[in-house]
């Protein structure tokens, strides 16, 4: 509905897309946010700030008023997105052999704090994305195989800008997280430059560009087979104290 506010609509996350058990996928909901904000459009980056952890199977009320969109649940403010001027630098390109072949050195295998998450957990085919980012030889990223399922479509069978940013989401965790360590995704910022195919196989790519204290940074990307950029973010993910 329209009020005076601006744009407003009452949403809920079901349990398909959780992170940490109870909570939403950090990508997910992020993603979810952006496009409230900015629709189909892909001329511009958006940055988003995950306040609190949103639960699941939950009435929420998203608003979108100019160049800000945020998510509440009652008082909390849980998820805010404001558009940025800014190019997201990508990781570089790997080949999509190269990027499965490195899977098999994915730490979450050894040791997953959150095994159900949507993007990296350990679940059926279809169900979840099942990207395992591991180390890429030679390089300092890790990469994983994307086979996009097609069961991540929306009612008109287009992917989703939420299913895309869900992608982005956990590989920069996992290029700093050993075994069974983990952190929780604080602000995601992404550029969606051309749309996902259900069915088709993709490059995600990612690498750690810092710590400060509690606060691990890391960048990522999605590349078609020829080595086409889809899409980039950058991530910081807070350590829990």
């Amino acid at each position: 509905m329209t009020t005076a506010a601006g744009l407003q609509t009452v949403v809920t996350v079901p349990a398909r897309f959780r992170g940490p058990e109870g909570s939403a996928n950090g990508g997910w909901i992020a993603g979810t946010v952006s496009e409230a904000l900015h629709g189909a459009r892909h001329d511009s980056a958006v940055e988003v700030t995950l306040h609190a952890p949103t639960p699941l199977e939950t009435e929420l009320d998203l608003r979108q008023l100019a160049n800000t969109a945020t998510l509440t649940h009652g008082e909390n403010l849980l998820v805010e997105a404001i558009t940025v001027a800014e190019d997201i630098e990508a990781p570089a390109f790997a080949p999509f052999a190269e990027a499965a072949r490195a899977e098999r050195g994915f730490a979450g295998l050894k040791g997953h704090a959150f095994p159900g998450c949507f993007t990296c957990g350990l679940r059926e085919p279809g169900d979840g994305l099942r990207i395992f980012p591991g180390p890429l030889e030679g390089t300092d990223l890790v990469a994983a195989g994307w086979r996009v399922p097609m069961t991540v479509t929306d009612q008109d069978g287009v992917v989703p800008d939420a299913v895309v940013w869900s992608a982005l989401d956990c590989a920069t965790g996992w290029a700093h997280f050993a075994p069974g360590e983990f952190a929780l995704l604080g602000r995601l910022t992404a550029q969606v430059h051309r749309r996902v195919y259900p069915g088709g196989t993709y490059s995600v790519v990612a690498r750690a560009t810092g710590r400060e204290g509690r606060k691990l940074f890391g960048e990522s990307a999605i590349y078609e087979v020829d080595g086409t950029l889809v899409a980039a973010a950058k991530a910081t993910w807070i350590v829990p104290a």
